[in-house]
């Protein structure tokens, strides 16, 4: 019959790390150390030795490396890095969630309509 739900396992398998993690990667070397040590050399391409911080892609050799550094892929997600990861209010704002009060009013006004 198949793999069942083998569209979801797929699109699973192909998630990268989120900009808020890749800001902490450039940030403290420490963090980026400790996602290193997650993952096993052997399984790795290139075993590991060729690793794009901005995209966190590994690569097979430095010559790929450096091409990938030219592409435009790359360029994209400098531009994402440089713009900043979205704060808890601005995702909140895209949802709907707002805090409006609409205009302020005087006392002055709310005792005259009274």
């Amino acid at each position: 019959m198949g793999i069942f739900a083998k569209r979801t396992k797929t699109k699973t398998r192909r998630r990268t790390r989120d900009l808020d993690q890749i800001q902490a990667d450039l940030l403290s070397p420490r963090h980026l150390e400790q996602y290193k040590e997650t993952k096993a050399a052997e399984d790795l391409p290139g075993l590991g030795r060729h690793y794009c911080i901005e995209c966190a892609k590994w690569f097979d050799t430095e010559t790929t490396l450096v091409l990938h550094r030219k592409g435009k892929p790359h360029k994209r997600r400098l531009k994402q890095l440089r713009e900043g990861p979205y704060t808890h209010e601005e995702a909140a704002a895209a949802v709907g969630f707002r805090i409006d009060n609409g205009p302020e009013k005087s006392k002055s006004q709310d005792i005259e309509m009274s």
